[in-house]
């Protein structure tokens, strides 16, 4: 059996932050979007910690004041360091734009079916159950996708425009054989939500907890409802090492940080502990007269910037500008659309130098100490807000922050340099893809 849909000017894959940001935008535009989404609302999905910088991006979709009633506050991000006394924070009002002076804390299956409902409500058409199967562009008008619905019946439906949001799953990348590896970083994690967890009190209940370890870093990330969510990011090659099962493993680990071991001594696991492969990864192709890659479906660099669902519902917003001028047969779509690459390659690029240096005993001893010379305390933390993309004047102390960096790598060179190669030799290791729950 197959049926044949009717067809829409736009057929979005995935309902994550970015496809349904992209969706709700062009919807309003007045186009007859369709969405295609394999699993069905509300999902579990880890990336809970949203940044001061997407406030405004939800209130354009206008669904902020939704959001925070389903949010926990967070007004910066606390750093620990087993090779440092003190924890320090990184309050956002201490970046160089002041006026968002905090994010929240969310569960990802209630901001996911926020922003899903809110697509449907301006008009789009969402089908839960649908999953892509191949993509037919060979006809220049109109694409034709190719897929099954909830009950195993091959479906299909032309549009024409698709918009490919799948996010790991990179449906579009994988069809055009266009997604690279990152050679620069590579990294996998385990996670679960916990009951139990030490918070902080009063105005830093909320706030996010970066916590180093020796093979890389864990995540306490405070929900509304008393649940944390806890995560370690690690080389692959240091998952791979585990000789128990998966939850042993995770176990082992955070007893072997004291700081984790104060946060999680009375902690309970209420989900399977899981492990994913988040090796990065980015498309050589972004755009076309076509189609368009957007958020992850495009890129994954790593999650511990917490920068996945900003440059996501970024991408969404911004690439419908490209879609509608695609649609209309603007004569300066194709120019739209590669600002709109460059825009979101920018942010990427950004956010990918801190993150290949998260590790690194130089970035650390800066981090653990930071000063405010020439505004660089300031501009990091403007790239923690999310402000990467606006107009605030942070490309020079970045760039001074920079220098110090490397002359402080080059003062302590030995030490830097073995975790350089550290960090080589997982990166070229062999790729974690993914682990199912208790392996």
């Amino acid at each position: 059996m197959s049926a044949l849909l009717r067809s829409c000017d736009v057929l979005v894959l995935g309902s994550g932050p970015a496809g349904s940001s992209i969706g709700a935008m062009l919807a309003e535009k007045g186009w007859q979007v369709e969405i295609w989404e394999k699993d069905s609302h509300p999902r579990f999905h880890i990336g809970e910690s949203l940044l001061p910088h997407s406030l405004p991006y939800l209130k354009q979709l206008g669904v902020l004041e939704e959001v925070e009633s389903i949010g926990l506050q967070k007004f910066g991000a606390e750093l620990v360091s087993p090779y440092h006394e003190e924890p320090v924070t990184l309050y956002f009002s201490g970046a160089m734009d002041k006026f968002y002076p905090y994010a929240y804390q969310v569960r990802r299956s209630e901001f996911d079916e926020i922003l899903i409902r809110n697509c449907q409500k301006k008009g789009a058409q969402v089908r839960e159950g649908f999953e892509a199967k191949a993509v037919d562009f060979s006809d220049q008008s109109l694409a034709t996708i190719h897929g099954k619905n909830a009950k195993g019946i091959s479906v299909s439906q032309q549009a024409r425009y698709v918009v490919d949001a799948t996010g790991r799953q990179t449906f579009l990348a994988n069809q055009f054989q266009a997604k690279q590896r990152n050679l620069e970083h590579n990294s996998a994690s385990v996670f679960g939500h916990f009951e139990g967890v030490i918070r902080h009190s009063g105005k830093d209940e909320g706030n996010l907890t970066i916590c180093w370890f020796e093979h890389g870093w864990f995540w306490i990330i405070p929900l509304p409802d008393g649940v944390t969510s806890v995560g370690m990011v690690c080389w692959p090659t240091y998952l791979k090492s585990r000789k128990d099962n998966l939850e042993e493993f995770f176990w082992q680990t955070v007893h072997s940080s004291p700081p984790m071991v104060d946060r999680m001594k009375d902690a309970k696991a209420i989900m399977p502990i899981v492990a994913t492969g988040n090796y990065s990864y980015h498309s050589s192709v972004m755009t076309g007269s076509q189609f368009m890659l957007v958020g992850d479906a495009f890129a994954f660099v790593d999650p511990i910037l917490s920068s996945g669902v900003h440059l996501a519902i970024h991408s969404g917003i911004r690439g419908a500008d490209v879609v509608d001028a695609y649609l209309q047969g603007h004569a300066q779509a194709e120019q739209k659309a590669k600002d709109f690459e460059a825009t979101v390659k920018h942010g990427l690029k950004t956010y990918s130098w801190f993150i290949y240096r998260i590790t690194q005993p130089a970035f650390r001893n800066l981090a653990m100490a930071p000063r405010n010379y020439f505004r660089m305390h300031e501009a990091i933390s403007s790239v923690l807000s999310g402000d990467v993309f606006g107009t605030t004047p942070v490309k020079l102390p970045i760039f001074l922050f920079k220098c110090l960096y490397y002359l402080l790598a080059m003062l302590d060179l030995k030490a830097n340099l073995v975790q350089y190669r550290r960090r080589k030799h997982a990166v070229e290791g062999e790729s974690v893809a993914s682990l199912p729950s208790g392996q």
